[in-house]
């Protein structure tokens, strides 16, 4: 039993490549993708492999909480271990987003019924400095989370409390995560914030939550789906359509979902814009990040290069300070070696003095013993 049994509506691959030839524009956007590319397009429009959620239009389409609360609701319910209600979706950082945007999938801040503020974003390839990056992002949330509750204190004319502002979650998957994740293999899910050395309990807001998709995908091979959580990240993830299939028969709430997308898959214009516009991106993104890896790795030999001349200028002038310590050695010796002489000479003349000393003695003596 395969996806299409679920989902009837699914066209067959001859279906749909007779579509596109009988069109002009879509024949022609289909020649300029690859061999590869047109077999995946195929594949997951004919029901043949899964569809991949984690595409900016497809994901956009089933995963908004605009239109669909209730879904990022139950997502994150799971997520924070707690009831959430989505008040309202918040703009995100434009300048941020022109900046960073070549390796996000999506990014969305939302308000939470208790004034709390998550924000939920998906990358393709993980940021070097996921740390730093999430933290200053986190910062960032605080710090928009405190002007606006100010503001809103300030025209209701009430007195801003700080017990006002409440905690900032930053959700962050990675498809493919960055390497220290790896150090990881047992573990998708990190729940990180600060914690005291003492056991004080201090809320200090910042959540963090990182999920390695890509090695929940490992963990997903082999345990299967064991829970609701991770039937989400399996539907969010994978695009295998025996795992698909498990999905649609442990978790039936999946199937609305799928039925979705397997109707947008209808309007093949549409769907294939979107994947050429995904293709286009996925290219750009691929080229920044190796950009983006060859100045790291420049900047790695650079660093090397200035330790080694440092090294190489540590040990010059340590040999410097050998040679001229083996200078001084070497004149102290010369020093010695005719300090030596002058004392040998000086014995000498002594031992000589002493010599005639006692010739001049035995010469008394002679001459004393042939006088009696």
């Amino acid at each position: 039993m395969g996806i299409k049994s679920y989902f009837p509506k699914i066209r067959t691959k001859e279906e749909i490549l007779a579509e596109i030839r009988s069109s002009d524009n879509l024949s022609d956007m289909y020649g300029k993708w690859t061999k590869d590319r047109q077999e995946h397009f195929l594949a997951f429009c004919s029901g043949e492999k899964g569809i991949n959620i984690l595409t900016d239009g497809f994901i956009k389409e089933i995963f908004n909480p605009e239109y669909a609360p209730e879904r990022m609701e139950d997502f994150l319910s799971l997520l924070l271990h707690q009831p959430v209600k989505i008040r309202s979706v918040l703009p995100n950082d434009s300048a941020r987003i022109a900046g960073e945007s070549y390796l996000i999938i999506t990014d969305i801040v939302i308000e939470l019924d208790d004034g709390s503020i998550a924000n939920l974003e998906i990358q393709r390839l993980g940021y070097m400095f996921p740390g730093q990056r999430s933290a200053c992002y986190s910062a960032d949330l605080l710090l928009r989370q405190y002007k606006r509750v100010r503001g809103k204190r300030s025209k209701e004319e009430k007195r801003f409390s700080y017990k006002d502002i409440q905690n900032v979650y930053t959700i962050v998957l990675y498809e493919k995560s960055p390497s220290q994740f790896h150090a990881f293999p047992n573990d998708y899910l990190h729940h990180l914030e600060a914690r005291s050395d003492t056991g004080i309990k201090i809320n200090l807001l910042q959540k963090y939550i990182f999920i390695p998709l890509d090695i929940f995908q490992e963990i997903l091979h082999n345990n299967g789906i064991r829970n609701r959580l991770e039937a989400w990240l399996a539907f969010l993830s994978s695009d295998e359509p025996g795992t698909i299939l498990s999905l649609l028969e442990d978790y039936p709430f999946f199937q609305k979902l799928y039925e979705e997308l397997y109707t947008l898959c209808q309007d093949t214009k549409k769907v294939m814009n979107m994947f050429s516009e995904e293709l286009a991106i996925l290219d750009r993104n691929t080229e920044q990040y190796m950009m983006d890896e060859m100045q790291t790795e420049i900047d790695r030999m650079k660093a090397e290069r200035m330790q080694i001349q440092t090294e190489r200028d540590r040990m010059l002038a340590e040999k410097d300070q050998m040679l001229a310590e083996r200078d001084q050695m070497s004149a102290e010796r010369s020093q010695m070696l005719a300090e030596r002489n002058r004392m040998q000479a000086e014995r000498n003349r002594m031992q000589a003095a002493l010599d005639e000393k006692d010739r001049l003695i035995a010469e008394l003596k002679r001459q004393l013993a042939s006088q009696n």
